[in-house]
C-alpha cells in the first residue's frame, strides 16, 4: 500500500516537474507556437481541398506554407521602403500639423480666449506628439529586434506545417485526454470549432476586408500617408463596434479643413461602402456559424492584448469563449448560453 501510494506521488511529481520545465522551456516561443496553431486552424479548409487532390499529408502543407511565405515576404519586400518613407513623413508631418486654427475658424465662440485655446492646442500636440513617439518606438524595437522576430517566424511555419499535416493525429491525442464521453466531446469540438472560425473570419477577416476596401479610397483621392493609414484601417475595422468609421471620418474632416472637399467627400464614400460590406461579408463568412456575444468579445480584446499583447485580440475572446463552451457542457446544455448566439 505504501509502496504502491508512494509510485503515484513520485509520478505525479516527475510528471508536474516535467510539465514545469516544459512550459518554461516553450514560454518564450509560445505565442508563435500558438499562432502557428490558429494558421493551420484557419488554411485547414484550403488543405483538405489540397489533399482531396494530392492524397498525401505532407505536400499539401508544403505548399502552403511557401505560399504563405510568399504572401508575406512578396509584399513586405515591395512596399516596406514605403511604408518606412511614410512612417517618416507621418511622424514629421504630426509634429508640424496646425490643428488649433482650423478649430478657431470653426468654432470661434468657443475659441474666443488665447489663453484657452493655447492651452488646447498644447494638449493636442502633447497627444498627437506621444502617440506618434510611441508608435515610432514601436517600429524602432521591431527594427533592432529583427534575429528574435526571425526565429520566432520560424517557429510560426514550423508549427503551421506540422499542424496540418499531423491535424487529425494532434485531434484524436487531444480527445484521448478529455475526460468526456464522445457525446459531449463532439459537442465540445463542434462548438469550439464554430466560435474559432466566427472570431478569426467574423473580426480579423472582414477587419482586413473593411480595411482594405478603405485603403482603396485613401489611394483613389490622394490622401497623404495612405499606406500607413490602411494598416491603421485594418487594426480597427478588426475591432467590434469601432469599425472603418474611426479612421474615414477623421480623415474626410482633415481633408474638409485643408480644402480638400471634393477628397472628403470621396472617403466618406468609401467609408460607407466599407461599413456596409460588413453586412454583405460577414454572412458569407459567418452566418450559420455560433458567434460571442459582442461584449465579450470587446472584453477579451481588451484583456488579451494586455497579457498576450498584439495577438492577445485574437486570443483573448476565443479564451473567454472556449470557458463559457466547457462551463456550458458541465451544465449539461445542448446550446451554450446567451453569451454565445447559438448556430443557425
Amino acid at each position: 500500500m505504501d509502496n504502491e501510494y508512494f509510485r503515484k506521488i513520485a509520478t505525479i511529481a516527475i510528471v508536474g516537474g516535467l510539465m514545469i520545465l516544459s512550459f518554461l522551456m516553450l514560454r518564450p516561443i509560445l505565442m508563435s507556437i500558438i499562432m502557428g496553431f490558429l494558421l493551420a486552424f484557419i488554411f485547414s479548409p484550403i488543405y483538405n481541398i489540397l489533399y482531396k487532390w494530392t492524397k498525401s499529408k505532407g505536400l499539401p502543407a508544403a505548399i502552403l506554407v511557401f505560399l504563405l511565405l510568399a504572401l508575406i515576404i512578396i509584399p513586405v519586400w515591395i512596399f516596406m521602403p514605403t511604408i518606412i518613407d511614410e512612417s517618416i513623413k507621418f511622424y514629421r508631418a504630426s509634429q508640424q500639423l496646425d490643428i488649433v486654427t482650423p478649430l478657431t475658424n470653426l468654432f470661434p465662440s468657443i475659441f474666443n480666449s488665447k489663453e484657452f485655446t493655447a492651452q488646447v492646442g498644447v494638449m493636442i500636440h502633447s497627444f498627437i506628439t506621444k502617440m506618434t513617439n510611441s508608435l515610432m518606438n514601436y517600429f524602432a524595437d521591431i527594427l533592432l529586434d529583427l534575429p528574435n522576430i526571425a526565429a520566432q517566424v520560424l517557429v510560426v511555419f514550423f508549427t503551421f506545417y506540422y499542424a496540418l499535416r499531423d491535424k487529425d493525429a494532434i485531434i484524436n491525442y487531444v480527445k484521448s485526454l478529455l475526460p468526456f464521453s464522445k457525446e459531449v466531446e463532439k459537442k465540445l469540438f463542434d462548438s469550439t470549432r464554430d466560435i474559432t472560425f466566427s472570431v478569426l473570419y467574423g473580426q480579423v477577416l472582414i477587419g482586413l476586408v473593411q480595411g482594405i476596401i478603405l485603403g482603396i479610397g485613401f489611394f483613389a483621392f490622394g490622401v497623404p500617408n495612405p499606406f500607413i493609414l490602411t494598416l491603421i484601417a485594418i487594426f480597427l475595422c478588426a475591432l467590434p463596434i469601432i469599425g472603418p468609421t474611426f479612421v474615414g471620418v477623421p480623415v474626410a474632416i482633415f481633408l474638409l479643413i485643408g480644402g480638400n472637399s471634393f477628397s472628403a467627400m470621396g472617403v466618406l464614400v468609401f467609408t460607407l461602402i466599407s461599413s456596409f460590406s460588413d453586412h454583405f461579408t460577414r454572412p458569407l463568412f459567418v452566418a450559420k456559424l455560433a458567434k460571442l456575444h459582442t461584449g465579450l468579445v470587446i472584453i477579451g480584446m481588451v484583456g488579451g492584448f494586455f497579457l498576450f499583447g498584439i495577438l492577445g485580440f485574437i486570443l483573448g475572446p476565443l479564451i473567454i469563449a472556449y470557458l463559457i463552451i466547457i462551463t456550458e457542457l458541465y451544465r449539461n446544455k445542448n446550446v451554450p448560453s446567451v453569451l454565445i448566439e447559438p448556430a443557425k
